[in-house]
């Protein structure tokens, strides 16, 4: 299912990132009353009545900017009005309509989008409100907020969810395993796809950021359909340039969630970054299987595979399940592996263990290491069934969740993978109390 992407705009210091904060619950935007703070477009997916969508906040919106960084500024924020499915556009209530919100309505209309008009900071004195002006938008009548207060936001998340298009549920090739290949800028990702392919399916330049958008490839891998979603490159936060790549961030992060696997591609030659670590964080958090591909092997000298390999697990600790493939997407060495792995890592994520054999293991794991204590109380784990592959879940029900340790819940999951491997899949432990117990 496509999730949709809600887009923030309005001029400089209407309050847009503190209601992009407000809405998430989380200090995610950096707010400060000094207008312009915002420059890099900021993304976050939320729901609201169980419909999901992205939130983007952007930079205050400014048709007369003159610099060229402000240009620059200002064609992302123009970016994300066009790629949002619905525009919430943020009013001052207290200054009141200016020139530079007719400009942006102007340009609202014109892009066809449906828009919420919300006017911000209507805390206080009613009657110093600037209110009545905003209705000759012809946007609608306008939801009353304070972002500041949280007071409105609840009728504001009411109408974006009514803008917001129909629920659909987009087609998908019929594939035994959809792999999203993801990674940092300039690691090979489109000529990985190549090399798999085995023709020039993408552009491959060595300018990072050559890849925009998302492209499905539909390939057959020893008798297998298998989709390949090649992604842009995913760069941290505060390195995203202007320009249109930051809702390219949106479309990788999407296409993660629609994979059964990710291929994680690193640069052998450069090392593992902190924003590998990352990526691999968003595949963790959307329980994906996931290879790591440490690409451009050709290029790292006096080359020993046991010890980068032990490197690339002690810097991506988290990800100790994932097989770890190198390869050289130009000289197209390695895909076949690659591609072994990936789909051993999707057979993985099907797989289902027996309740009686569970159970079993279980048992053996609880007398091995007894469940801790807490203060007087007694961890009890009666028994366990999988609830659901895609990811592998598995439901424990005992005496009391709260009870359940971190370390103790590890332990667990490290036992699981030792009797029956997940190969490449994060393990979901859900901790349930058994009916009428008490505590």
């Amino acid at each position: 299912m496509t999730v949709p992407v809600v887009a923030i705009v309005g001029r400089p210091n209407v309050g847009k990132s503190t209601l992009f904060n407000r809405i998430l619950r989380q200090r995610l935007a950096i707010v400060h009353g000094e207008p312009g703070t915002t420059r890099d477009r900021l993304y976050a997916r939320t729901e609201w009545r169980g419909r999901p969508f992205y939130l983007v906040d952007t930079a205050g919106l400014d048709p007369g900017a003159g610099s060229e960084l402000e240009a620059a500024i200002q064609t992302q924020v123009r970016r994300a009005i066009e790629e949002a499915n619905v525009v919430v556009f943020v009013g001052d209530a207290r200054t009141g309509l200016t020139a530079a919100d007719w400009e942006a309505a102007d340009l609202l209309r014109a892009s066809g989008k449906p828009v919420v008009l919300a006017l911000n900071k209507t805390e206080g004195r009613p009657d110093r409100l600037e209110v009545t002006d905003f209705y000759r938008l012809g946007l609608g009548e306008p939801v009353l907020i304070s972002a500041l207060h949280g007071t409105g936001i609840d009728t504001l998340l009411d109408r974006i969810v009514e803008a917001l298009p129909a629920a659909e549920v987009v087609p998908e090739p019929e594939a035994f395993a959809r792999v999203a290949i993801v990674g940092r800028p300039n690691v090979g990702k489109s000529m990985l796809l190549n090399a798999i392919v085995g023709y020039e399916r993408t552009a491959v330049s060595e300018v990072p950021g050559t890849t925009r958008d998302v492209v499905d490839t539909l390939i057959e891998y020893k008798g297998r359909p298998v989709l390949l979603i090649d992604t842009a490159g995913i760069r941290r936060r505060g390195r995203v340039q202007p320009g249109v790549e930051r809702f390219s961030v949106v479309r990788a992060v999407q296409a993660i969630e629609r994979s059964d696997v990710a291929i994680l591609m690193v640069d052998g030659a450069e090392g593992v970054t902190a924003q590998d670590a990352h990526i691999g964080g968003l595949i963790v958090d959307a329980y994906k299987g996931v290879v790591i591909a440490v690409n451009k092997w050709d290029l790292v000298p006096n080359k020993d595979v046991r010890t980068y390999e032990a490197y690339v697990r002690s810097e991506l600790k988290f990800l100790d399940y994932a097989p770890v493939v190198f390869i050289s997407a130009k000289l197209r060495w390695g895909t076949g592996e690659l591609m072994d792995q990936v789909i051993l890592v999707r057979m993985e994520r099907q797989k289902r263990i027996p309740t009686a054999e569970l159970n079993a293991l279980l048992e053996d794991i609880l007398f091995r290491h007894p469940p801790p204590r807490r203060g007087r109380r007694q961890l009890k784990i009666y028994y366990a069934t999988q609830a659901e592959t895609d990811p592998p879940t598995f439901v424990f029900f005992c005496n009391d969740p709260d009870l359940v340790h971190f370390s103790y819940q590890r332990y667990i999951e490290n036992q699981i993978r030792r009797a029956y491997a997940f190969v490449g899949n994060p393990i979901r432990l859900l901790f349930r109390a058994r009916a009428r117990e008490t505590r």
